[in-house]
């Protein structure tokens, strides 16, 4: 690139440029609180102003919030309406006449101004509910709550009469209050904002205390409150009115106008992955606050809200510049699922069109682990007790960096080379490994050595090189465009996950013996912090579930079912997944055979179970030259990938769950410890 070599002038007027820049930044604004009195007071709705300014409502709300501020030039317009609205409120002042000589001084008193600002408002008595005029809806969400009135609580923890006698009212007073999301990505929207319904509210607002059709879990569509939504404008979703509905008008003006509710009679946050203690409405809108702060604003079951995450970190379209009418329209977004593909034949769920027919042969069976072994003498004798070992958000770490396919469809190829970087389904004989049998086979999901040739994925071959093995595939359907699309995904539960142990005291870096410590006080801690952290783990787990979700209502085999539709409905995803987070657990397994002599007793999914002469995790893991572990090796922490102990007990409770022929890794956090 040729080096630029401006005159003077030039540089001075660039410099002249930047500074008028930094200037209009700094015009002065009222303080937060003083905007919303300001608006309030004039009788303006956030909508109104944002209309105006040509933002969104919640920008306004952020604005008055105080949590963001406005940039040119919406601040030199922002500042301008509220000189404007103070200039309303000034009384005239009065003429003082012509040589008027100045009084005396008397004794200095405070005048009263006619329109305090809301940091000259005293607080309200303890108890009491805040004036409205004092309190401006901020956040993503509200708990309504009713005793007299409705009242909306806030994740700040204040709270808001409402004007409001129906259905139809909240959910206007929703759409103009300036509730909202922050975008999750640069080209995600604003997430809509929720109403959560406590079962005070839904009574009041003449909804049944449970549905009646227990099977779609719906509102009749002939209810009267839904009768009242249709005059407003207000339309549902094709799943109804259920638990989690979602209301909405059509878009104008290229304007959403949708809210989300989440009714609570009807199991929305007790069900489906939540499991919330009861709380108040005040500390429930702060939980939830919580939970949207770190994750996202909730939108149905756990499972829906990671599959609703995936999107919103990677959506699939951003706008662009069509070169030829120069307007922005939708293109695609790189590094997003932009389409609903077919899985390849092997990859189809037993009940998808493409398996029919299919010999059992040939259904790839990437799953998790359930294998386990009995002891030999020599174990018997020298370990009294059995350890289970838990890894933490396993399947959740395997999502990091995992390199998987997007856009393209499989292509079909025979005789490939095999190639680490390409993700596919590959058929291949690993059948000749030479695997020491205490370890479960990293090829099956029931720990036996393969017997033929089977169809993996790309990371359980990987791994067979790893091993040393000669990795030859016999065909395969791969996927030339690939990335790292649940990179995002994992970063932000991770982040989530973390956060919310750390308000638990449980801290990354922690040495292993501290972090033992920490985590059998955990049972003991906040009821609604341990409820946060339970859906935030369900949150990962689900949303990877519902990468092969299956049919919910009866059909015949073979026969679509809404899922398939959808972009993130990618069985070959999920089997990465599964396969990455078993491989590398048998790689940690392997690296302790050989460092110690140790070799794992059982496994289930993600649990490992280990003779030990105490009973105690430091019996079998390495302390590391800093107490942290050692890596390549099962270490003691809070990371998703690291683990914790799930479970002790005596190795005669191990030979009688095995004599009824269970697995004992399913049991041993579930029975007392000697039982």
């Amino acid at each position: 690139m040729r080096e630029e070599h401006p005159d003077e002038s030039e540089l001075c007027a660039r410099v002249d440029g930047l500074l008028a820049d930094l200037s209009a930044q700094r015009i002065p604004l009222p303080p937060p609180r003083e905007r919303t009195r300001l608006r309030t007071a004039a009788g303006l709705t956030a909508e109104q102003v944002a209309d105006t300014l040509s933002c969104r409502a919640g920008d306004i709300a952020a604005w008055e919030a105080g949590t963001r501020e406005p940039f040119m030039p919406r601040r030199a317009a922002y500042a301008r309406l509220l000189d404007g609205l103070q200039a309303l409120e000034q009384p005239p002042k009065p003429k003082i006449p012509a040589r008027q000589e100045p009084a005396a001084p008397a004794a200095r008193t405070e005048q009263p101004t006619l329109f305090p600002t809301a940091e000259q408002v005293p607080p309200p008595p303890r108890g009491a509910v805040p004036s409205q005029r004092l309190v401006t809806p901020t956040g993503p969400l509200a708990v309504i709550a009713y005793t007299d009135t409705f009242v909306a609580h806030f994740t700040n923890k204040t709270q808001l009469p409402l004007d409001a006698s129906d259905l139809t009212g909240l959910l206007q007073w929703a759409l103009d209050s300036g509730l909202s999301r922050e975008k999750l990505s640069p080209f995600d929207r604003a997430g809509d904002p929720l109403l959560v319904l406590t079962p005070a509210a839904s009574t009041a607002l003449h909804l049944p205390a449970e549905l009646d059709d227990r099977v779609t879990l719906r509102l009749p569509e002939t209810h009267l409150a839904l009768d009242r939504l249709r005059p407003a404008g207000f339309q549902l979703t094709r799943r109804g009115f259920g638990p989690w509905p979602r209301i909405y008008r059509p878009v104008a003006n290229k304007k959403r106008a949708s809210v989300q509710l989440a009714v609570m009679a009807w199991g929305a946050l007790s069900q489906d992955g939540w499991h919330l203690p009861t709380l108040p409405p005040a500390g429930l809108a702060h939980l939830l606050g919580l939970y949207t702060e770190r994750l996202l604003t909730p939108r149905g079951s756990t499972a829906v809200c990671g599959q609703e995450l995936m999107t919103a970190l990677r959506p699939p379209t951003k706008p662009v510049r069509d070169p030829s009418s120069g307007t922005w329209v939708s293109g695609p977004n790189p590094g997003a699922l932009r389409q609903a593909l077919d899985p390849a034949p092997p990859e189809a769920p037993d009940a998808h069109p493409l398996a029919e027919g299919r010999p059992p042969e040939q259904a790839m069976q990437e799953e998790a682990w359930d294998w386990s072994r009995q002891p030999d003498q020599q174990e018997t004798s020298q370990y009294l007790h059995v350890v289970g070992l838990d890894t933490n958000l396993a399947f959740l770490s395997a999502a990091s960096s995992l390199i998987v396919g997007l856009n393209a469809p499989p292509r079909h190829a025979l005789a490939p080379t095999f190639d680490k970087k390409i993700p596919g389904c590959w058929y291949c004989d690993l059948s000749q490994a030479n695997l020491d049998p205490r370890l479960p086979s990293p090829f099956t999901a029931t720990g036996q050595a393969p017997t033929g040739p089977a169809w993996y994925t790309t990371p359980t071959l990987e791994y067979a090189q790893t091993l040393g093995m000669d990795v030859r595939p016999i065909e395969a359907y791969l996927r030339d465009e690939s990335g790292r699309y649940l990179d995002p995904w994992y970063k932000r539960l991770r982040n989530a996950y973390i956060d919310t142990m750390a308000d638990l005291g449980v801290h990354e870096k922690l040495p292993q013996a501290d972090y033992l410590t920490a985590m059998r006080k955990l049972s003991t801690a906040d009821p609604a912090q341990l409820a946060l952290l339970a859906a935030i783990k369900a949150t990962a787990k689900g949303g990877l579930g519902k990468l092969r979700e299956g049919p919910r209502e009866l059909t015949g085999p073979y026969t679509r079912w809404p899922a398939l539709d959808k972009l993130t409905w990618r069985p070959d995803i999920r089997a990465a997944v599964v396969a990455k987070a078993r491989v590398t657990l048998h790689g940690k397994m392997r690296n302790l055979a050989e460092q110690t002599g140790r070799y794992p007793l059982a496994v289930l999914s993600d649990c490992v179970l280990y003779p030990a002469r105490t009973p105690t995790a430091f019996d079998i893991v390495p302390s590391g030259p800093d107490q942290q572990g050692m890596k390549g090796f099962i270490r003691l922490g809070v990371n998703p990938g690291f683990s914790k102990e799930e479970g002790v007990q005596s190795m005669p409770w191990y030979q009688n769950q095995l004599a009824q022929g269970l697995n004992p890794a399913r049991y041993i956090k579930n029975e007392p410890a000697g039982t």
